[in-house]
């Protein structure tokens, strides 16, 4: 791994994805968690002092980046949370079929490189009926923001650690067999190229 990706871009992800627009968002969803929560591309631990303590029994946090894991290890220790940290991408989440009440991802499916594959995991591993909770941004509704969304997001992947703008997230999480619960989609400060918001939940389909 390069210096740039080693050093700078953990610190990089983590100051950009804790402001305050985005902190707002962890507010709406996280603490919708409960039971044993498997979250997918924990990071630094930004979402841990937004869980509900009283309704989670513990938070399994998948993250592959050691550096990443390093941070969120830190925020661990000072929340009433038992967390577990698994050292693998979203492609292999090492949890038996069935076993989780809630999955949480936030600012992560826009990353992992196989993100059909990744949902397909996170499905497998949670309950029937369980909880898939989502907050992302994404490809804009809006031609013009999706026209520049597309015509970044080469050059934006290769500096910001495989983020990519333009992905679709309610189509990939129907895609992967599940249902709308609820969702709602904004624009957040700042570049709308950047800052198309999705939120909400979702259930794996019969």
């Amino acid at each position: 791994m390069s210096v740039y990706g080693k050093y700078i871009l953990p610190w990089g992800v983590n100051l950009a994805c804790g402001g305050k627009p985005i902190a707002r968002q962890r507010a709406k969803i996280v603490p919708r968690a409960k039971g044993e929560v498997l979250e997918v591309g924990i990071g630094s631990g930004l979402n841990l002092p937004f869980y509900d303590t009283a309704k989670v029994k513990k938070v399994w946090g998948l993250e592959p980046s050691p550096e990443m894991r390093r941070m969120a290890e830190g925020v661990a220790r000072k929340v009433a949370l038992e967390v577990a940290f698994l050292e693998l991408p979203g492609e292999e989440i090492p949890l038996p079929d069935d076993s989780v009440d809630t999955v949480l991802v936030t600012y992560t499916l826009c990353t992992i490189p196989d993100v059909a594959q990744a949902l397909r995991q996170i499905r497998r591993v949670l309950k029937p009926g369980a909880e898939l909770l989502f907050c992302e941004h994404g490809l804009a509704p809006d031609n013009g923001v999706a026209r520049w969304q597309n015509r970044i997001d080469p050059l934006w992947s290769k500096v910001s650690g495989g983020c990519h703008l333009n992905r679709p997230i309610d189509v990939l999480i129907a895609s992967a067999g599940f249902r709308m619960a609820d969702m709602e989609t904004m624009y957040m400060p700042g570049p709308r190229t950047h800052g198309f918001n999705y939120w909400g939940a979702a259930v794996a389909g019969s």
